[in-house]
């Protein structure tokens, strides 16, 4: 690239994008121009067109602006390793668009008796995405949840983190009974108000985000089922989505 700095027509020009979209962008901190002139332009560099390009693969993936932002404003925001990630989720979006084609392709020479549901699931997809977000997007209070010693010190845990563990114990003890059965679902506000007494103020969206985090990262996962028995990281994972689904009901 030639020019120091694009306005924002050059930026729309080269990228496709509107320029209300830029404007919408700096508006909400995803994007701030690297200045603005005396007369009011916005002028971008290279290092915000490459902050550009992150955000724009983010979206070609799905993700909400929201978390794009938290990801890219994240202190420890490694690009190398994000665009590592990138890959492999354009890769398994690659695989799941394979196997559509084909299924429909099938479709149109059996017509439509041939039948087949698993070429819809984006589970493995979600997953990885989930992942992610886990690690890059997520509060303050969610990362420094992450650097507890219920993930880093194998059996060595506080008073505090022992605690916690055996609140994972008995929800295992209920993994008989459905995620949304109203003993399950107290266990679940019980677990937020002690992370609230114990760690930091866990709101609907932190517990969400945690809950995803026992699922998907796999010492939380590891030590969970140790605590409560296999499937118990799954079951906690699928209350805590009950849990806020219905927080979330209640507030609108």
């Amino acid at each position: 690239m030639t020019k120091k700095f694009m306005s924002v027509h050059e930026v729309a020009e080269l990228t496709g994008i509107t320029a209300r979209t830029l404007h919408y962008y700096d508006e909400i901190g995803l994007l701030k121009p690297t200045k603005v002139t005396d007369a009011g332009y916005r002028m971008y560099d290279g290092t915000a067109l490459s902050r550009l390009q992150s955000v724009l693969l983010f979206r070609e993936l799905e993700f909400p602006l929201k978390e794009i932002k938290a990801i890219l404003d994240n202190p420890d925001f490694d690009q190398s390793e994000v665009i590592a990630q990138q890959i492999k989720l354009l890769e398994l979006q690659y695989k799941h668009i394979g196997e559509l084609i084909t299924f429909t392709r099938e479709i149109q020479k059996k017509g439509v008796t041939a039948l087949n549901f698993d070429v819809f699931d984006k589970r493995e997809i979600e997953k990885y995405e989930a992942e992610v977000k886990a690690k890059w997007g997520n509060t303050k209070a969610y990362q420094e949840y992450k650097q507890t010693d219920i993930a880093r010190n194998g059996g060595s845990y506080s008073k505090i983190a022992n605690e916690l563990l055996t609140m994972f114990s008995e929800l295992g003890g209920l993994k008989h009974l459905t995620p949304n059965s109203d003993e399950v679902q107290k266990k679940i506000s019980e677990l937020q108000k002690f992370i609230t007494d114990n760690y930091y103020v866990c709101t609907n969206e932190i517990l969400s985000g945690l809950g995803e985090m026992y699922v998907c990262d796999e010492r939380f996962k590891n030590n969970i089922d140790k605590a409560g028995g296999d499937g118990t990281a799954d079951f906690v994972g699928q209350a805590i989505v009950v849990y806020c689904s219905k927080k979330k009901v209640q507030s609108s």
